[in-house]
Formats: C-alpha cells, structure tokens, sequence
C-alpha cells in the first residue's frame, strides 16, 4: 500500500480501479457518471471526484451494495492483496 508522494488525495475513478473494484478505469468512470457512487453518503457524478483517507464509498456494481472505507491510496493497480488494504469493507 503506497501512498503517492505526498499525495493525500487521488481522483475516484482511479482509486476505485487502484482497489479492483472496477477491471477497468472506463468502467470505474462510466458507473460514477450513471451515479452508482456515494462520497461520504453525497450522490457523485464525477469520476475526478477527490478522495481521500478516511472517506466513506458506497458502490453499487456488480448486483451488489458495498460500502467501503478509505485507508489508504495508491499509485498503480497492484495485486489483490495489496488492493485489499486500500479498504475495509463496512456492512450496509
């Protein structure tokens, strides 16, 4: 889990690509532009939407509702293990 160079902040399309939720960074923006993306409980429509450490994500996608917890950012996509300490999945 590497936090960009002093970077507190990363657009939302690309965190949500850096944490697998999305295959790619398209699909990650296109379902922020359908508004299937809440920030700290507010509707978003922007893929460059800034989050940051601590923000709260809640996804539908795939089917499913998840509400996912901000701890940390990335500077690549890397392997699931790492993409899994991005986050912590809360229960909705």
């Amino acid at each position: 889990m590497n936090q960009q160079d002093g970077a507190d902040s990363i657009r939302l399309d690309r965190w949500l690509h850096h944490a697998r939720v999305f295959r790619t960074r398209t699909l990650a923006s296109d379902a922020v532009a359908r508004g299937g993306i809440r920030v700290n409980g507010q509707p978003c429509r922007k893929p460059a939407h800034v989050v940051r450490h601590g923000d709260t994500l809640t996804v539908s996608a795939h089917g499913q509702v998840r509400v996912l917890k901000v701890l940390g950012l990335a500077e690549r996509r890397g392997p699931a293990t790492e993409a899994a300490l991005l986050y912590e999945e809360i229960d909705p």
